[in-house]
């Protein structure tokens, strides 16, 4: 119903403006000699003003066309521009030079000269008024509706194309309730000059002075261009103002012409990371997954399901996905399911723990790429009930590994974490142990590329801070952080997934690849701007709580050990960790003795894990079958 309203609307409009063009034709070509005679209508001769009336409705059929073909009746004028402008030139020039011509040749009436020089230029008068009155009466209505008290002060940044559009955007929509008051552009050359009639009254630093100067309670950040690093300081002068923020997304607008006033976003926690998003080769992910079977781990977890979503976007042969969690699994299989309808995907329930399910599922489908996501990752709950991490994170890993070495998989890569780094939790720890057996398992098979893929924490996946935080906030507080000064490396779970795929095409065997994620990011300055971002005052509407780190929780995150050394890729933000030489022989019978503990539930696990993985640290406390007890140890 909209639909055919909104064509109706279009109809009449064309309609009218058609009436109008040919109004404008014979008012043009009366005007034409009236004018070339000094308005007296006596003297002009009867010839002229019968070759005229002979060939008025060949000239508007002409004109009609002409204008239709220069798109005059379907162009949005609301939105015209210099464009547009010079189809009405066009369009005009060429009615007045077909009248020319078709009098002079084919009519025996010889017109002044002069008359149809008169004539194009009232008929381009006419419709210039026809076509720009429009837009002339609104920019009236606007400015009459900017004097409303309800109208929203807004602050644009940004005097560039995407500023100039999102400015006559609200200028002329009538759906959006606010005035453009002021414009804050860097560069100094801009200064004191109009953009869409609206000031640039200084540069970044003049932000807060003129929220106040103005009153404004609304600012645009339309720089689409924008860096990371650029947008988060912009965005953290804009949070001392207590004004409402908005972020125009990404150029694809401008190319695709999209920008509007509809397409800002609010500022999301990824803008104060400080740095750029990863570019990953789409050709190189394409040409590895493409016609391929892939086999994706823990596929219904945070990592696991981007990593599906993106495989899915890449025309595998089969995709197949394994969890034991029916419920995430159920998810992400009715999304690819509903986007890619012609996906050939399989979605299995097993554990990696699961030796005969693990060893039948690759032997009966035998991937080409294994994706190894499954594990435990909370920190605290790993502290508590470490058998079951060693039981699922290290045996499962293996077991996994083992398989796909007996199906010929091509490429194996394992999900880890920057935890794994000089680890002080048993999570981490688990996670240092599955590197171990990747290279261990690269050294002594030669038919699949065995690779680990370090990165810090992801935004937005399950059971991380920021979920926490806005389920916090939106509760009224208090937001809880473990301590002031613990800081940590984040990047989004696309950015992850794409490293991993990275590393899986760039795998040739042993690697640890590890993410330059920038600069790490204080919990406590993200928990401040998260308040911030919902509207509320820190310490003041949502209070901030410390609570203490928790058990093996250390204030800061490693990305790579420092006997790993460094070495670069063709993506200049990822980077590989070279193999650790060891004694593969001593640590598979450690692995067999950790594996027999663990099945025993001994207490010796954190004792049995610092053997393995002589950088973890751990308090002294040995665990029991009920949890965790303190005794004197290391």
């Amino acid at each position: 119903m909209k639909t055919l309203i909104k064509d109706s609307q279009y109809r009449a409009r064309a309609f009218l403006l058609l009436v109008a063009d040919v109004a404008a034709v014979i008012i043009a070509s009366y005007m034409g000699l009236l004018i070339r005679f000094e308005f007296d209508f006596a003297s002009i001769g009867s010839q002229y003003i019968n070759g005229m009336n002979r060939y008025m409705p060949i000239n508007i059929i002409c004109t009609v066309i002409i204008f239709y073909a220069m798109r005059m009746y379907t162009s949005l004028w609301k939105y015209a521009s210099v464009r547009e402008m010079s189809n009405v030139a066009a369009g005009v020039l060429l009615s007045g030079v077909l009248q020319i011509i078709v009098m002079s040749v084919a009519w025996d009436v010889s017109m002044p000269r002069s008359y149809f020089v008169i004539y194009t230029l009232f008929l381009g008068l006419s419709e210039f008024c026809i076509r720009f009155g429009y837009r002339l009466f609104r920019f009236v209505r606007n400015e009459y509706k900017s004097r409303d008290s309800s109208i929203a002060n807004v602050m644009v940044i940004g005097a560039g194309d995407a500023g100039a559009a999102i400015i006559k955007e609200i200028r002329l929509s009538k759906y959006v309730n606010q005035k453009v008051c002021c414009v804050i552009d860097d560069n100094p050359a801009k200064y004191k000059h109009f953009i869409e009639g609206c000031q640039i009254v200084g540069d970044r630093n003049t932000i807060k002075k003129n929220v106040e100067k103005f009153g404004i309670q609304k600012i645009i950040i339309a720089i689409p261009t924008a860096t990371r690093k650029i947008t988060r300081e912009l965005v953290e002068i804009c949070q001392e103002t207590d004004c409402e923020i908005r972020i125009l997304p990404g150029t694809y607008q401008l190319i695709n012409g999209e920008v509007s006033a509809s397409q800002l976003r609010e500022v999301q926690i990824e803008d104060l990371l400080g740095r750029d998003q990863i570019n990953v080769n789409n050709e190189e992910v394409f040409r590895l997954i493409k016609g391929r079977t892939i086999m994706v781990t823990g596929g219904g977890g945070s990592i696991g399901s981007e990593l599906c979503r993106q495989i899915a976007a890449n025309e595998p042969g089969m995709l197949i996905v394994f969890d034991i969690y029916e419920n995430n699994a159920y998810e992400i299989q009715q999304e690819l399911k509903r986007k890619y309808p012609s996906l050939n995907m399989l979605t299995l329930i097993g554990s990696v723990r699961n030796t005969n399910r693990i060893n039948s599922v690759m032997m009966k489908y035998r991937p080409d790429v294994v994706f190894h996501a499954a594990a435990h990752k909370h920190v605290p709950l790993m502290e508590d009930s470490p058998n079951e991490a060693i039981k699922n994170n290290v045996m499962g890993t293996y077991k996994t590994a083992r398989a796909a070495v007996r199906a010929d998989v091509k490429k194996f890569v394992l999900i880890s974490t920057d935890k794994a780094v000089n680890p002080t939790n048993v999570m981490g720890a688990t996670k240092r142990i599955c590197e171990m057996i990747v290279q261990m398992m690269d050294r002594e098979n030669g038919r699949t590329d065995f690779v680990a893929v370090r990165f810090g924490n992801v935004l937005g996946s399950n059971g991380s801070v920021i979920p926490l935080f806005k389920k916090q906030i939106a509760e009224g507080g208090p937001v809880t952080v473990t301590d002031k000064n613990i800081i940590r490396y984040f990047m989004t779970i696309p950015e992850a997934v794409s490293l991993v795929l990275q590393a899986a095409h760039y795998a040739k065997g042993g690697e640890i690849f590890v993410l330059d994620m920038g600069n790490p990011v204080r919990i406590d300055d993200m928990a401040r701007n998260l308040i911030r971002l919902s509207g509320f005052k820190p310490d003041v509407d949502i209070k901030i709580e410390y609570t203490g780190l928790r058990p093996g929780e250390k204030l800061y995150e490693e990305l790579l050990m420092d006997e790993e050394g460094l070495s670069n890729t063709e993506n200049k933000l990822i980077y590989i960790g070279h193999p650790i030489d060891m004694d593969d022989k001593w640590f598979r019978n450690k692995l067999k003795e950790l594996d027999e503990a663990t099945r025993k539930e001994t207490h010796r696990t954190r004792e049995l894990i610092a053997e393995i993985v002589p950088t973890y640290h751990y308090n002294g406390q040995e665990e029991n079958n009920l949890g965790p007890r303190v005794v004197n140890g290391k």
